[in-house]
């Protein structure tokens, strides 16, 4: 059975989504592509107009009837073109059901996610082959979520995130996070708590602000803790003292602390010469004039030893954008929450 995703989200006000919309389609769309959109109630047109699509949105986006196209992207880091789905869903239809508000995914995880690596002779290394797999897509992730959340210079998007599941959840339980004020960074940790805390969607609660989520988080009983995945008791359990501690500190102590956390472990650095090797050996294979190459073959990087390396290592990058904002991310098949917790007991706030 196939696969979508990853998933990438962003959220916005109503009133500003359809910009929103438009800034993200322009940046996603190949330029004269064939481009399908269907409204919920069926409207719908295939056209290589961008203008077509956003003037039959606009002038059917209302109620529950959400905007949903299909279109090519060319991938800025691989340099790869794959179908993704870009939607926009309104008020009304996130109260009845959490999905965006505004949505990109993957039509096929097997389109982007590669399934094959070269290697060269001599003994082979699960650890550098998952690493060489990790930078076949990480710039791309990185790029799709900024494509989707900050197009452009306007602001319309607070925040956003990225998963290899199919809904917006918990902030820290995701593989890369968009905040477009880096001083509000701790609402990722906030809004984890109040999502976990009182079972909410995200997506519905994504845009509350800093002060109303840290009012949400003080109303809870002294003491209270939410599940987390982690590999010890207090890992494996967030506080409420905790995330008031974290929402009280000086915002760039936080991002500091979260960047000092984000140096990849040692079972990565012992991988990553290797690793480089491997792309090299990509490169040259699929570069049609670079002459002789090295005798090569083809290995699968989608085992289960594969995965759970890149589950347990891949490494966190802390990206300052020029605009103010920053991006925490990591692959796909692993979370955040490892970075907040390193960061958090460098802090001392962990209880």
């Amino acid at each position: 059975m196939s696969k979508t995703g990853p998933c990438f989200f962003a959220w916005c006000d109503e009133a500003k989504r359809i910009e929103a919309f438009a800034a993200a389609l322009s940046v996603i769309v190949i330029p004269g592509d064939l481009v399908s959109l269907m409204m919920s109630s069926e409207e719908g047109c295939e056209t290589p107009s961008v203008d077509e699509v956003l003037a039959m949105t606009r002038a059917h986006f209302e109620g529950t009837n959400n905007a949903h196209i299909l279109s090519g992207v060319m991938l800025s880091d691989s340099e790869r073109v794959i179908c993704v789905g870009l939607s926009c869903y309104t008020d009304e239809s996130e109260r009845r059901s959490s999905s965006g508000p505004l949505k990109l995914r993957i039509c096929e995880s097997r389109d982007f996610f590669p399934s094959e690596v070269p290697v060269g002779r001599g003994p082979r290394s699960v650890e550098a082959e998952a690493a060489a797999a990790y930078h076949m897509v990480q710039g791309d992730i990185e790029d799709l979520l900024l494509r989707l959340c900050a197009p452009d210079t306007s602001g319309r998007v607070p925040t956003g995130a990225c998963t290899d599941k199919e809904d917006w959840i918990a902030p820290v339980e995701m593989c890369a996070t968009y905040n477009a004020n880096a001083a509000e960074l701790a609402r990722d940790l906030a809004l984890s708590w109040v999502s976990l805390d009182d079972k909410e969607s995200v997506s519905r609660i994504a845009g509350t602000s800093l002060e109303a989520l840290r009012a949400r988080v003080e109303a809870a009983p002294r003491g209270a803790r939410v599940p987390m995945k982690g590999t010890s008791e207090l890992t494996g359990s967030l506080s409420r003292e905790t995330v008031l501690k974290v929402l009280a500190m000086p915002p760039a102590t936080l991002l500091e602390a979260l960047e000092a956390a984000a140096v990849p472990d040692e079972a990565w650095r012992a991988a990553e010469p290797k690793a480089r090797e491997l792309l090299e050996l990509r490169r040259q294979l699929k570069d049609e004039a670079a002459g002789e190459v090295p005798p090569a073959f083809w290995v699968d990087v989608t085992t289960r030893e594969h995965t759970r390396f890149l589950e347990e290592h891949a490494p966190f990058h802390v990206c300052r954008l020029p605009s103010g904002g920053v991006v925490l991310a990591t692959h796909p098949y692993r979370t955040l929450w490892p970075l907040w917790t390193d960061a958090i007991f460098v802090l001392g706030l962990m209880s």
